[in-house]
């Protein structure tokens, strides 16, 4: 189950907020803004911008999968100097091929593993406790804050935007 809540919906999530961009992208061409306003904005004074909640997003993604799979020599490597749009994409893509290559099966051992960051000083969380209490909220949380901050700024965005498409029975 770990495999499709990180993975699979990271992936999708990461589409669906390239997506988003995109008609941040139309908006700013219709409405003869610089894109780079949009990039550079922000919900509040003490807030990381766009393009810093599209960089963490990323690093989440990555970042929480490689974790969960014993794999942190495989993630991406990202400077973290992207100032333009089709640079943000570039990220956005290189990560969604990264989490394309990852299986079920990689993740056997997920549930149970001991993740743990060099600022928990010597803490650990279980990988199923990792997945469930930090990195999918962490990931929908900035992928939600880059929302809102299109959304503030009037590209026209909704619900289903942000939700994508879904797999619907009939």
């Amino acid at each position: 189950m770990l495999y499709d809540l990180t993975a699979v919906q990271f992936s999708k999530m990461l589409k669906n907020l390239s997506l988003i961009l995109e008609k941040g992208e139309i908006f700013a061409n219709l409405k003869k803004v610089d894109m780079a306003v949009l990039l550079h904005s922000r919900l509040a004074p003490d807030q990381f911008n766009l393009i810093r909640q599209i960089q963490i997003a990323c690093d989440t993604a990555k970042i929480g999968v490689a974790r969960l799979t014993g794999n942190l020599e495989t993630v991406p490597k990202h400077d973290d100097t992207e100032t333009t749009l089709p640079e943000l994409q570039a990220r956005i893509t290189s990560v969604i091929d990264y989490l394309a290559q990852f299986t079920e099966a990689d993740f056997a051992a997920a549930a149970t593993i001991h993740v743990s960051q060099p600022r928990w000083e010597g803490k650990y969380l279980t990988g199923y406790e990792f997945a469930i209490e930090h990195a999918i909220p962490n990931l929908y949380f900035h992928i939600t804050t880059a929302y809102a901050i299109l959304r503030h700024n009037g590209v026209d965005i909704g619900k289903k935007d942000y939700l994508g498409p879904m797999p619907y029975k009939s």
